[in-house]
């Protein structure tokens, strides 16, 4: 279907604020979280289907919904309309995000029915890895409109502004006033106090070694049905008197597979380790608020060290991720919010670059952006058919989301080319997930 398809561009435009930024918001002071995170644009994708009636003026009252919102948005989200003074602060220039208009020949319900992993990577206003995170536009967005009026909406926003926490707030405010047709919708804007919780620092700080996991690598779509998930909690529980959560669950599958997938390739165990990132608002005392805007997250590093080259159980993983997940809250959050932050989050960076330049260990890097609510983002025609994420070049890194029923898990991996093909018959992730199934 890719190479049949053929997407065209019709438009780039600037969108700026629709008021001024005030002199005393014109610098955006960078958190240290932020400052530390790497050299990307964080990706989001939300596909609409067409209304009823006529295409022609449905796009255009959609496109211009779109555009005549964004403006307010940026009102509340000042800092993403600027540009990087440099690794400490965000000149609030107004000068804008660009907004792309474009159209695809092909039907909605025609990629749904065998959603390409590669294609989605159309529907994106920039590559994940642009260099133009940290030097041009902090937010691109892409409107692309389908044969039948379908409408997918992709978001990119630099890393060093928003964690998929942050993306959340700024889709849910940016669809509450396009919903509303008003630049007086109540919305929930963000709150940019990360400066003052966590200070940058006036160093260089050397860029997350993202690069070091850039191999030739391949992306695919992993999606555990409620009933699956419920499935696989209800073994975990019986096996360990424990109660997963479906993070947990799903998660400690996904590591225990990829370690089995690379035993088969290499005839030995290895060394592994599952670096989760937790978003750490409501970890804090009091609690963060969760439209606390700006990067907030910390990992957890389940290990396995394989001394006696045995393979791990799956309920060794979940207990493993489990234990580490309890012990986050006292032993690094904590420390964030006293006179050892610096020091708690440097050793943390110190701790994930070892472990990836490490030619001995496999690290596997988690996220988890289930419920954020990404599925409440309706503009005015309703909630997404689908939100999803995109292909990266960054193997053995993981990426949840919720499922559009809100119970099910879609879980994106993107892992060597022999890893995968292991994933996608591997008995036990086929007992509780289909591989890449058409979207419903």
């Amino acid at each position: 279907m890719a190479m049949a398809a053929k997407l065209e561009i019709i438009q780039r435009e600037t969108i700026r604020p629709s008021s001024r930024t005030p002199d005393n918001l014109k610098i955006h002071n960078l958190s240290l979280l932020d400052q530390v995170m790497p050299i990307m644009y964080t990706p989001l994708l939300l596909f609409y289907p067409a209304a009823d009636g006529d295409l022609h003026q449905d796009r255009h009252e959609k496109v211009q919904r779109l555009k005549k919102s964004l403006p307010d948005t940026l009102k509340h989200f000042y800092p993403l309309a600027g540009r990087f003074r440099d690794n400490t602060s965000i000149d609030c220039n107004d000068q804008g995000a660009e907004f792309i208009e474009a159209r695809i020949d092909c039907l909605l319900s025609e990629f749904f029915r065998n959603p390409d992993t590669q294609m989605l990577n159309w529907f994106l206003p920039a590559t994940v890895e642009s260099p133009e995170a940290a030097t041009g536009r902090l937010l691109l967005v892409q409107a692309t409109f389908f044969d039948c009026g379908g409408l997918a909406i992709g978001i990119c926003i630099s890393h060093k502004m928003a964690d998929a926490a942050t993306l959340s707030t700024f889709t849910k405010c940016w669809s509450a006033i396009a919903h509303s047709g008003s630049s007086n919708a109540v919305v929930t804007p963000p709150v940019f106090t990360g400066s003052s919780i966590f200070p940058p620092l006036d160093i260089s700080i050397p860029p997350t070694p993202v690069g070091l996991m850039q191999k030739n690598c391949i992306t695919n779509r992993f999606v555990f049905s409620a009933s699956g998930i419920s499935a696989l909690r209800a073994k975990l529980a019986s096996e360990t008197a424990l109660e997963p959560t479906r993070v947990e669950a799903v998660s400690g599958l996904l590591w225990k597979s990829a370690m089995t997938a690379l035993r088969s390739r290499l005839g030995y165990s290895r060394p592994s380790v599952w670096c989760m990132l937790i978003n750490m608002r409501p970890r804090f005392l009091p609690p963060l608020p969760e439209n606390y805007s700006g990067n907030c997250v910390g990992h957890i590093t389940p290990k396995t060290m394989n001394e006696d080259n045995c393979e791990i159980e799956l309920e060794e993983t979940f207990v493993r991720i489990r234990k580490e997940i309890e012990g986050f809250s006292e032993n690094y959050v904590k420390k964030l919010r006293g006179e050892g932050s610096l020091q708690a989050i440097f050793g943390l960076l110190k701790e994930y670059g070892e472990l990836a330049m490490s030619n001995d260990t496999d690290i596997y890097m988690c996220s988890s952006w289930c419920r954020f609510g990404l599925y409440d983002a309706d503009f005015g025609w309703g909630r997404p058919a689908w939100v999803s994420f995109t292909c990266v070049k960054k193997t053995n890194t993981v990426t949840l989301m919720d499922a559009r029923d809100g119970d099910g898990i879609e879980a994106w991996l993107t892992l060597s080319e022999e890893d995968m093909a292991f994933f996608e018959k591997n008995p036990e992730i086929l007992e509780f997930a289909a591989v890449n199934p058409s979207v419903s």
